[in-house]
């Protein structure tokens, strides 16, 4: 039997939607290379989003697909992903040793903002991603408690600081430089001059996805900073709650008047898990965040219980993701992950750098 063509092999795999790129992976372009021989398939496979725990899914399903072509005798399907920087907001400078900014935000507080951001940083990480966390709360740091990272970065050349290590991460905060139990009254020029410190003195090093916790609101600061910060993107934290919900529409609007691209939305406490019984409630409504989404035209990235054992392991210092890795929680975080950074690189890439300076000289 002859060799089936590649254009036969490319209409399978357009039968399989991915579900984080919410394409199928040719028009998606993240099929590199198809190799036929004698029956043999060897299909090479770049996501552009970190997928370690995805692959055997992937495998599976698109081995599936690929059975019925005839000519097809064997399959190999070998899955990697390469991480691009992503173009930011004209006029800003992007971070040495960063590819990618992403802001975890929310309109208000009380959301589990903070703890979602560490939880996705953990979870990028443990899907094969070089990533590093920021704590921009000046006023309420609990990145480094939740981390259980301690201690005071040092500084090799004087000039910039090294950030401190936890779980595979890079991780900066005010939390390491000012006394935590002593509040810290600062006016909003003061705050963000020290986080503008933070994000460019810090010897960040060689990271795929930089994950800011921006602090609650929508204040002056906050666009102050989304103005100054190269964010490739955002993501929305919520719950389903309608005043959480109207907040989180003035985040989503603050974004867009910088024109940072917002990833997608996240609802929290989407509903409460008894940890007698496992019965599921939700306590603060249904489908809020599923509404917001479609409201503004982005994904729902995913949504997450009221737990326990979240607010347990991180206030412990040992998130979800690293306490109870194969767990049910730890689960969803990854899958929001994947969601995000697959948003993410179908986002148009970065080619600051790419090409030649042209210098002209008088001869």
């Amino acid at each position: 039997m002859a060799d089936p063509s590649r254009s036969a092999i490319e209409e399978a795999l357009k039968t399989h939607i991915d579900p984080h790129l919410e394409s199928d992976l040719v028009s998606a372009g993240a099929i590199e290379d198809i190799l036929v021989e004698n029956g043999r398939v060897i299909l090479k496979i770049d996501l552009g989003f970190p997928a370690k725990s995805y692959v055997p899914q992937i495998v599976a399903a698109l081995t599936e697909k690929l059975r019925p072509v005839p000519g097809i005798e064997k399959v190999d399907i070998q899955v990697d992903w390469k991480i691009l920087a992503h173009a930011v907001p004209h006029g800003r400078q992007s971070l040495p040793g960063v590819k990618n900014v992403i802001a975890v935000a929310s309109g208000k507080g009380g959301v589990g903002k903070s703890t979602v951001a560490a939880n996705l940083a953990l979870a990028l990480a443990r899907e094969g991603a070089r990533v590093g966390i920021l704590d921009a709360d000046i006023y309420g740091p609990s990145i480094p408690r939740m981390l259980g990272v301690g201690g005071q970065p040092e500084t090799r050349d004087g000039k910039t600081l090294e950030p401190m290590e936890g779980y595979g991460l890079q991780i900066m905060s005010i939390g390491f430089l000012v006394d935590t139990d002593t509040p810290t009254i600062w006016r909003g020029p003061m705050a963000t001059s020290a986080l503008q410190q933070l994000l460019g003195q810090t010897h960040w090093k060689d990271l795929d996805y930089l994950i800011v916790d921006m602090p609650p609101g929508t204040g002056d600061i906050h666009l102050t900073l989304t103005q100054q910060i190269p964010l490739a993107g955002a993501v929305i934290v919520t719950t389903p709650q309608d005043i959480a919900l109207l907040d989180a529409s003035k985040g989503l609007k603050m974004f867009e008047k910088v024109k940072v691209p917002v990833l997608g939305i996240v609802e929290n406490m989407s509903f409460h898990i008894c940890s007698q019984c496992g019965h599921e409630e939700s306590i603060f409504g249904h489908g809020g965040g599923e509404r917001l989404a479609q409201k503004y035209g982005v994904p729902l990235l995913g949504s997450l219980p009221l737990d326990i054992s979240i607010r347990e392991n991180a206030d412990g210092g040992h998130p979800s993701v690293v306490a109870e890795p194969d767990g049910r929680i730890a689960q969803s975080y990854r899958g929001i992950a994947r969601n995000m950074a697959a948003r993410l690189a179908r986002r148009p890439k970065d080619l600051a750098g790419k090409f030649p300076k042209i210098v002209m000289e008088n001869g």
